[in-house]
């Protein structure tokens, strides 16, 4: 069997399927706005679509469930767009190629979106199928989640009607999310003084691949390799050692992606050729080493290549270079009150290098807001250090769990009679909408589950398809058992 639509439950696979024919890349997700609002249309749902692009679609009780709380059910309607570097794809045109792969369903070469496109399409399925038991019940999907949260920032007061939101974009079955972290992004810009390139130079592309990547959230805790700090570290003992110059330089393309590969081009004496190529092997040797576990399949080649006219600034560069490799990545903090669970963290996501000018993107997150500024200022000083222009924008909230939680009681007690277990009380190092969407609904009653998906946000990103199907009969149930009004 290679078609995901005669996987089970057939419905919920049949709409994501239809999903991943969508290009819809964060803030170019119109598309989808539109496939949504006419799936609404079609089935004869009360539909609606603000001015960000949200749609929120409202179907009243069935029958003998009108006394029940209303529900909402949540997802976003964009995707990470990463690709393979031999991948050729546009995801603003082309369709995502899902395949089985085994116990697993992957894309061909790019992540494949089940983050959120599962938990959008469960919410399809739940409005649809007739056999489906539920209270008053609403579906929100909301746009640029992955990019900025901007629809749930957007939201207005009064469009919701329900007490309770389930979020679907958890991604580990048999766990139940009651809090997850706020974030911000810190970014810098400066410009460099360029200089003709010193004669008697050997010059050549330098790359970093093979890392696996990863949710800059979700995965920050695995000790991956960040392609930015691991390159920037090359750089500066090769600049020490070597007199190394930078013509350019592109890492990373996504903040809130952990950096998988980095380009750049560079010079150094010709007369210390073969020693440079013997030191770029030895770092590749190294940091094999030292991410043995996480990232063994590390790769740091060079090739030669045609002289560049110009390269930075020897000042400029020496600056930049330290300030880049000084600047906080990873795990900041471990959570003082939930075991295992990182606190605070940053990734060093995009650095650019072109044509005299120097940017640097940060997504710096974090359960306590006064941890998440402290830390973004602390990255803000090390490029004040070097008199670039420092930026934080972006900041949006976290969610604080509350175990008094009626629809946490109620989805605890349900997961056990399914499964025979209760399931486990997390908080997620990621942000998802909950803490922003429940600004100006403080009384939401919400919580967030998913199907198990692994390595999102990189084209390793896939999901267990027991898990699907797990997930989607706790779903059924819960909308069954909901809470009753007061």
């Amino acid at each position: 069997m290679s078609d995901i639509r005669n996987l089970e439950p057939k419905l919920l696979w049949k709409y994501f399927y239809e999903i991943t024919q969508i290009p819809r890349p964060s803030k170019k997700e119109q598309k989808m706005t539109e496939y949504i609002a006419k799936f609404g249309k079609d089935h004869g749902i009360e539909t609606i679509v603000d001015k960000s692009g949200n749609v929120i679609l409202r179907k009243p009780a069935t029958k003998g469930m009108e006394n029940r709380k209303g529900i909402i059910l949540q997802g976003h309607l964009d995707m990470v767009p990463q690709k393979n570097s031999d991948k050729v794809f546009n995801f603003e045109t082309d369709p995502i190629e899902a395949v089985i792969d085994g116990e697993w369903v992957k894309a061909k070469g790019t992540t494949l979106g089940a983050d959120n496109g599962i938990g959008v399409a469960a919410s399809m399925a739940a409005m649809t199928d007739p056999k489906v038991v539920h209270g008053p019940l609403e579906a929100l999907f909301t746009i640029d989640e992955e990019t900025g949260m901007t629809g749930a920032k957007n939201l207005k007061k009064g469009v919701l009607k329900g007490e309770i939101m389930i979020n679907m974009d958890s991604e580990d079955e048999g766990e139940l999310y009651v809090g997850c972290a706020g974030g911000i992004d810190v970014s810098a810009t400066r410009n460099y003084g360029l200089e003709k390139t010193p004669a008697g130079t050997t010059a050549y592309n330098i790359t970093i691949k093979g890392l696996r990547g990863g949710h800059s959230g979700v995965d920050i805790a695995l000790a991956r390799g960040n392609a930015n700090k691991l390159m920037f570290r090359f750089f500066q003992q090769a600049e020490h050692d070597f007199g190394l110059r930078i013509a350019s330089y592109a890492g990373g393309d996504l903040r809130n992606a952990i950096p998988r590969e980095a380009f750049g081009v560079i010079v150094v004496p010709a007369l210390k050729k073969a020693e440079f190529e013997k030191f770029v092997k030895g770092y590749e040797k190294m940091y094999r080493s030292e991410f043995k576990e996480a990232d063994p399949d590390i790769k740091i080649f060079v090739e030669p290549c045609k002289a560049p006219a110009k390269v930075m600034n020897a000042g400029d560069q020496y600056r930049i270079i330290r300030a880049v490799y000084a600047c906080p990545n990873g795990v900041q903090r471990m959570s003082q009150s939930m075991k295992g669970l990182v606190e605070t963290s940053n990734n060093l996501a995009i650095v650019r290098l072109s044509d005299g000018k120097f940017e640097v993107h940060n997504l710096c997150r974090s359960s306590v807001d006064t941890a998440k500024e402290a830390t973004a200022w602390k990255i803000a000083a090390v490029f004040h250090l070097i008199d670039a222009k420092v930026e934080l924008t972006g900041s949006y909230p976290g969610w604080n769990p509350d175990m008094s939680s009626a629809i946490l009681k109620t989805m605890q007690d349900t997961y056990k009679k399914l499964y025979g277990k209760i399931p486990e009380i997390k908080a997620i190092h990621a942000g998802l909408e909950c803490g922003i969407i429940m600004g100006p609904y403080p009384k939401l009653d919400t919580i967030s589950f998913g199907p198990t998906i692994r390595f999102p946000h990189s084209p390793d990103e896939k999901v267990e398809i027991a898990s699907v199907d797990k997930f989607w009969k706790f779903l059924l149930a819960t909308l069954k058992n909901a809470p009753v009004k007061k």
